[in-house]
């Protein structure tokens, strides 16, 4: 197939790739039958969607698409031995992982739990002194003081911990990849244990919690009582999901959707008081979670004490949220500053290592382990490769890895463990943990990239943007915008919509050192105003900031920027190529 308007190479060094002749006919004839938009129709068949289905995705009913709790295996066990705990006002601890999505999953359980009168124990390992997931010594300390430890967000692989949790019940609720034998726990519930279909196996934690509190409250109600308002949790589930890349798909949309306009109420004092101090001026979106509000929580994990954001995710009281909302803030500058040099280190590093194979990789002594899996995604962003990036401290290793679309890095990392080249190593689909011997680092990173190789990771290169549509300016309106959402929430494995705009003569401005704004007219009439962001930071910014009336084609996001009262449609400038 041709380039997408004989775009080669852009600006960016890529080449545009639009709709097939097959998708363009289908999606003109969903906009004959549906009356929808036909750019609106083009997002919609580029996601697999039919006529007959497009009104039901437009408008997804969580009560549709949520699973039977009980599909999962152990759920039942699970949920019984909870209401068996808080019915006899038996002491529960929850173990976390001390990132976003453990941090909501424990959150989830403290909530629901409070609301039921009964509180638990928050135990959060120190990512440096204890790693990840449960240790012998906090296992059997935690034992000591309490009947029911529940594991979220980490666990299915903790065989020895588990064990050492003597006189306690042991539940499980993971997501991560499972291995051929269970831990002796009383139960373990993950959509990625081995013994799984996999049709669940996109959930990340918090929704595996949620769905454990959903056969909770079943089993109360079939007992005559009621248990808490599930509804309003979703805000927790809606924001671990976006954090931890989990695709937004199937039930992981709706819940996300759904989690926003419980956002949006403000009812949760910690995600108020952190939208306030991240400047949230606007109604959540997938991007303010990603990027504004699940760094923020994750910054105590990374480089400061691992509970604080589970702490703020679960608080009810204003004040305590305003003050660990503060201090994330503030870890979270720190961190950029650490991320910042341990990013251009290494990318030098992989650089001159070289950027064409299935894996990009890079390693060395002092860089901190809070900040190592930050700086595999943006090794991973830049170079469209899984990428995997290691701070040593002596003669071990930890670190962490970020995958691309199509190419399951937890399954790879863990199969290098099982072959005795990683001390330890595991993960899911887009994300994995590792700890290796300074010896074996070179042959475990060979052996993943040979496996990672035959997923056929580097085979697509960094050299391509795919685009939806192309678009008239004058078509590009807010009530377009706005029917375009419904096709969201985009993320993971569901890109928001690229549009082009063709021969475009363009007024271009900088705003700052880094920033681009530019107001784009195609000589009929037709205006849109475009900003790229860090334009500077890359060839974008220098080619179109230039003297003369060059014309250009144009790609990028739709979205609708609000000020001074009135709304209006506003490009966000990906890529751009010479006329």
């Amino acid at each position: 197939m041709g380039a997408f308007l004989n775009v080669e190479t852009s600006l960016t060094g890529r080449r545009w790739t639009g709709p097939t002749e097959s998708e363009l006919r289908l999606a003109e004839a969903m906009a004959q039958t549906t009356r929808l938009p036909l750019a609106l129709c083009q997002t919609l068949v580029r996601r697999g969607v039919t006529p007959g289905e497009a009104a039901a995705f437009l408008a997804p009913a969580l009560r549709d698409l949520l699973p039977d709790p009980l599909t999962l295996k152990d759920m039942g066990p699970a949920a019984a031995r909870f209401l068996q705990a808080l019915s006899r006002r038996e002491r529960i601890a929850v173990f976390a992982d001390y990132d976003v999505d453990g941090g909501a999953s424990a959150a989830l359980l403290l909530t629901w739990l409070r609301a039921m009168g009964h509180a638990a124990t928050l135990y959060i390992p120190d990512r440096i002194d204890e790693g990840y997931g449960p240790n012998e010594p906090a296992m059997a300390e935690l034992a000591s003081r309490h009947s029911l430890i529940l594991c979220v967000d980490c666990g299915t692989l903790s065989h020895g911990p588990i064990a050492a949790a003597k006189g306690a019940d042991v539940v499980v609720l993971d997501h991560h990849l499972g291995a051929e034998t269970l831990p002796p726990a009383l139960a373990v519930v993950n959509p990625n244990r081995q013994d799984e279909d996999g049709t669940l196996a996109h959930l990340c934690a918090a929704s595996v919690v949620f769905l454990m509190l959903v056969e909770a409250n079943r089993q109360l109600r079939a007992e005559g009582a009621q248990g808490p308002d599930l509804m309003a949790l979703l805000d927790l589930v809606a924001l671990a999901t976006v954090a931890d890349v989990a695709p937004l798909t199937g039930v992981n949309r709706a819940l996300v959707r759904q989690g926003l306009k419980v956002m949006a109420r403000r009812d949760r004092p910690g995600l108020a008081a952190l939208a306030d101090i991240a400047r949230m001026n606007e109604a959540p979106t997938p991007y303010a979670l990603g990027f504004l509000l699940g760094p923020r929580i994750n910054a105590g994990g990374r480089i400061g004490q691992a509970d604080l954001g589970a702490r703020l995710l679960a608080t009810a009281d204003p004040r305590e949220a305003a003050a660990l909302a503060q201090r994330l803030d503030q870890l979270n500058s720190e961190r950029r500053e650490i991320e910042l040099r341990v990013r251009d280190e290494a990318l030098a590093q992989a650089e001159a290592r070289g950027l064409g194979g299935p894996l990009v990789w890079a390693a060395a002594e002092g860089w901190h382990p809070g900040v190592v899996g930050i700086v595999a995604s943006r090794l991973k962003e830049a170079t469209n490769r899984p990428a995997v990036v290691i701070g040593f401290d002596g003669a071990v290793g930890k670190g962490s890895g970020r995958s691309v679309t199509g190419v399951d890095l937890g399954a790879a990392v863990h199969r290098v463990a099982a072959e005795g080249l990683l001390v330890k190593g595991g993960g899911h689909r887009m994300a994995a943990g590792l700890t290796v011997d300074r010896p074996h680092l070179d042959a475990a990173m060979e052996r993943l990239a040979d496996l990672l190789a035959k997923q056929g990771a580097g085979q697509g290169g960094a050299g391509e943007l795919k685009l939806d549509s192309l678009l008239m300016p004058g078509a590009a309106t807010p009530a377009l915008v706005e029917q375009i959402e419904q096709a969201g929430p985009f993320g993971a494995s569901a890109p928001a919509p690229r549009f082009a705009f063709a021969d475009m003569a363009i007024s271009p401005r900088r705003i700052g050192e880094t920033h681009l704004r530019l107001l784009a007219s195609d000589g009929q009439g037709g205006q849109i105003e475009a900003v790229a962001w860090g334009a500077f930071e890359g060839a974008l910014g220098p080619a179109l900031n230039q003297p003369g009336h060059r014309r250009f084609h144009l790609a990028g996001r739709l979205e609708l920027n609000t000020w001074g009262g009135r709304t209006k449609v506003q490009l966000r400038l990906e890529d751009a190529a010479e006329a």
